[in-house]
């Protein structure tokens, strides 16, 4: 069975959350500490939503130089499947993970919503499950989710299909519509919605989020016979 970390730094929300997701498609999730370097030997990684060292500075800024990023960095860069969600994806764009920065909605105020998407990518390890094109609805809850880019930089995400969700209806001035991105090796992925709100019908908005944990479990055990 896979082993899907998910980290909990002081100020995250949505750990137990993630961790319930990955059980749900079939996972084992692993509980990670901020402030160890030490990855568990996990499969995949999770950096959940919350106020990390409650967004001092900037959304993500401290977090970033928490001890357990300075392994997930070097992992990443090696291949491991990474997930960063709301604040999780303020954390990779902090780390230099995934390019741009997220920033206070246009709207300035909170939102929170059942947010309808639109797949961009299925070609990660995070989306294989989904098809491009595919709309799904997912919440989204966020003061700071106005994602910018230098024009150069958003050109080439939209060249290279490293835009991997888009909003139907921009809810709070992302450049492009964008709502979640990946890196060039498309282990990476950041997105501000919160798949992990949506793995069960029960919550009344539906499991279009379960895909997003199964699909790196599929991912994983494609490359388990290469290790």
């Amino acid at each position: 069975m896979a082993k899907v970390g998910v980290v909990t730094f002081p100020g995250s929300l949505d750990d137990v959350d993630a961790q319930r997701a990955v059980r749900l498609a079939g996972g084992e999730p692993v509980a990670l500490w901020h402030a160890s370097d030490d990855l568990d030997d996990v499969d995949a990684v999770i950096l959940p939503g919350g106020f990390s060292y409650g967004d001092y500075l900037r959304c993500g800024a401290i977090a970033r130089f928490a001890p357990i990023m300075t392994a997930l960095v070097e992992a990443a860069h090696d291949g491991l499947p990474v997930l960063g969600i709301c604040n999780g994806f303020q954390i990779l764009c902090e780390a230099h993970l995934l390019p741009g920065s997220l920033m206070r909605n246009e709207s300035q105020v909170f939102t929170c919503l059942a947010q309808p998407l639109r797949v961009e990518s299925a070609a990660t390890a995070w989306t294989g499950g989904y098809t491009a094109g595919q709309q799904i609805v997912i919440p989204l809850k966020n003061g700071e989710g106005n994602y910018r880019v230098d024009a150069d930089t958003l050109a080439e995400l939209e060249r290279g299909d490293q835009v991997v969700f888009r909003y139907v209806g921009n809810p709070n001035g992302s450049a492009n519509d964008i709502a979640g991105v990946t890196n060039k090796a498309r282990n990476v992925v950041g997105m501000m919605p919160h798949p992990e709100h949506a793995v069960d019908p029960l919550t009344g908005v539906g499991d279009d989020g379960l895909a997003m944990f199964t699909s790196v479990l599929g991912w994983v055990s494609a490359l388990t016979p290469q290790r």
